[in-house]
């Protein structure tokens, strides 16, 4: 059987409702991570966890150790079409967290699939070890030529080369 694969994408959460059921510090680092993205989040104890808590929200996050509550909670997000992740039991998550390290506009993620985040927590360090202010100034520079390149380069090729170009150039 094949080991599943995860479609990796960056998720808009600006003004979204989101839910973190949990206490302690794992849920509390959860609710600072969607707060910074601009999610509008609510924090359930897990001894009041109802499934309407999932009512008219766009992911949840468990932050519990209690397997038969994670169950509901995976169960309650799969019937309202909810993303859910929980914490540490990748079966029973429609999404996981990679392990990121930002710097500005700059963003490395690292995934294992979930088989070990301890190895993504490394190889995520080991790879945000090489990223420099140079690296955030020129992301900066990037994004002002953007504008300009989408009224000027008429197809996706030629906007392609020409950003390539350009860090070819900045980082040689």
């Amino acid at each position: 059987m094949a080991e599943q694969q995860h479609y990796v994408a960056c998720l808009d959460l600006q003004g979204r409702s989101c839910v973190v059921v949990g206490s302690g510090k794992m849920a509390q680092e959860k609710v600072d991570g969607l707060r910074a993205s601009g999610a509008i989040v609510t924090i359930v104890d897990p001894r009041d966890y109802r499934a309407n808590d999932l009512d008219g929200i766009w992911l949840v996050i468990a932050a519990t150790s209690d397997d038969e509550l994670n169950r509901r909670i995976s169960a309650d997000a799969e019937a309202r079409r909810v993303f859910c992740n929980i914490a540490d039991v990748p079966d029973l998550c429609s999404f996981i967290l990679p392990a990121l390290h930002r710097r500005g506009p700059i963003t490395v993620a690292v995934s294992t699939g979930g088989a070990s985040p301890a190895l993504a927590q490394w190889l995520r360090d080991s790879f945000a070890s090489q990223i420099g202010l140079e690296h955030e100034q020129l992301a900066g520079d990037l994004r002002e030529r953007r504008p300009w390149a989408k009224q000027n380069l008429s197809s996706y090729e030629e906007r392609r080369d020409y950003f390539r170009e350009l860090v070819a150039q900045a980082l040689a």
